[in-house]
């Protein structure tokens, strides 16, 4: 196609231009063919970005496009100055694709003002799923849960099927479990369906949603940026609307997390509330049962089936400020404008104490997680996703000696923390921030997160991720805390009072 053509003069040749540049990830050139300003935009499946700056930055972090030929472009011509070209596309690894592009003659030359790119769907996502089915088993088919989906952390036993905890190594070192865990057997006999095997971070000790093998599953609700973790996939699942559950585990944060980071309900139940046989462990002493989803409706339902009659008690609200200024900014005033409509007093804790609780929830974790999984990983680190693979490395040098001190200080907070609590429920930031982008500095984004969430991890506290959303549109969560055993109480109380 020319100018002879009808075309515009130069429109074509920039077109080709940006292809070329496109599958030779030539990231000035591409940058030079998208209109600069913040109102440019780039869509695809995952989601939308808005300004040039966005754009440039997501291109220069994913190593490249896709390979693929341009098999046709269609030109609409607006006027002079203004175009739309649909291209149809060809990949190389198979299926067709469309790239809708909305091309504008700035005094620079030609530039796209808006793209839409269109690429075949994987038949599985293996960011999201290691084993799905229609259903992977099906359920008892009656039951106050029937007709729901279950998307299980593959952490959990499946009778059939090996338990992968998302490092290929162990999956393939796995024999089929011979019974289902005790919670998924529960699922079953309720009436619930169980979707398939979602993915998790590796050994489920990260918080970030990121895994070495398998990739970070998206976030639909803040595209581009961190699903959260390790029950990774069981969010993203329920997010993307795959399953109606996301069964994961808590233990330092690890529904809170992905639950704020993607707009879910979550909770973690009262550590040792709902049997964890069957689950493969990561540091027992925290390690809790927990579920996602997508209404306060179906958080609750699932806890009528799953947990244990609660003991009661008030339903004042106390908002701690120390724990509230650990968010930034525009976390924080979300959280304290949802725990003012709620009726929550404001009090402070002091909290001096907070960092050495920390050092010893982490501490004890550690040597935890070596001693479930030390002899199995110590020829086999490199099989480990760097950021795990030094969790690990540090944990093996946690010695018994300094395990017992952080026992110590853990009893001591634990005691602390639920007198502090007492009867009451507690409105805590479930984050330090929103979802971080890939390649911001994510383990310092963790370590300000465990900041707030090992509070109920060290209490053995149940914890409901309620989620809000800052002023940006971007989700994020406030947490509710109440004595062990008050899970209910909890579900009860957003259901009907959030």
């Amino acid at each position: 196609m020319s100018a002879s053509d009808g075309l515009p003069q130069g429109l074509m040749d920039a077109f080709w231009a940006y292809e070329r540049a496109l599958m030779d990830d030539d990231l000035e050139a591409l940058d030079r063919l998208f209109a600069p300003g913040p109102a440019t935009l780039r869509g695809d499946a995952a989601g939308l970005l808005v300004g040039h700056e966005t754009i440039s930055a997501f291109r220069g972090g994913r190593g490249g496009a896709p390979r693929r030929t341009v098999l046709a472009a269609h030109v609409q011509v607006v006027d002079d100055d203004h175009a739309t070209i649909v291209a149809e596309t060809e990949l190389a690894r198979g299926g067709r694709g469309l790239q809708t592009q909305t091309w504008a003659r700035l005094p620079t030359g030609w530039a796209v003002t808006a793209a839409h790119v269109m690429v075949p769907a994987p038949a599985l996502d293996t960011r999201v799923w290691r084993e799905v089915g229609a259903p992977l088993v099906a359920g008892s088919g009656a039951g106050p849960l029937a007709g729901e989906t279950v998307a299980v952390k593959d952490l959990y036993a499946v009778a059939g099927h090996r338990v992968g905890a998302g490092n290929p190594a162990w999956l393939a070192a796995s024999a089929p479990e011979p019974a289902h865990a005790e919670v998924v057997a529960q699922l079953l006999t309720a009436g619930a369906d169980v979707r398939g095997l979602a993915q998790t971070d590796e050994f489920a000790y990260s918080l970030a949603g990121q895994n070495a093998h398998w990739g970070s599953p998206p976030n639909p609700r803040a595209p581009y940026r961190l699903a959260g973790g390790s029950s990774s996939g069981s969010a993203s699942a329920v997010s993307l609307g795959h399953a109606s559950i996301g069964l994961g585990t808590d233990t330092g944060g690890s529904i809170r997390v992905p639950a704020a980071y993607q707009g879910l309900w979550g909770i973690r139940t009262t550590h040792d509330a709902v049997d964890r046989t069957g689950l493969l462990p990561l540091a027992p002493s925290f390690d809790t049962v927990g579920w996602l989803t997508r209404s306060a409706a179906l958080l609750q339902a699932v806890g009528d089936v799953l947990l244990p009659p609660s003991p009661g008690g008030g339903t004042e609200l106390v908002l701690v400020d120390e724990l509230l200024d650990l968010a930034t900014p525009d976390v924080g005033s979300v959280v304290a404008t949802a725990a003012s409509r709620w009726g929550a007093a404001r009090e402070g804790w002091g909290l001096d104490d907070l960092g050495g609780w920390l050092g010893a929830f982490s501490t004890l974790q550690s040597w935890e997680a070596w001693r479930a999984h030390g002899d199995w990983l110590k020829p086999r680190l490199d099989t480990l996703g760097a950021d795990v693979r030094g969790r690990f490395e540090s944990a093996s040098r946690v010695c018994a000696d300094e395990a017992d001190a952080a026992r110590t200080v853990v009893d001591r907070a634990r005691a602390e923390i639920r007198e502090r609590v007492g009867d009451r429920l507690v409105v805590v930031p479930a984050t330090s921030s929103v979802a971080p982008r890939p390649g911001d500095d994510v383990q310092a984004v963790r370590h300000a997160t465990l900041r707030l969430t090992c509070v109920a991890g060290l209490g053995g506290l149940p914890a409901v991720a309620v989620p809000l959303e800052t002023a940006d549109g971007l989700p994020c969560a406030a947490t509710l805390l109440a004595a062990p055993g008050r899970d209910r109480d909890l579900l009860a109380f957003v259901a009907s009072r959030v």
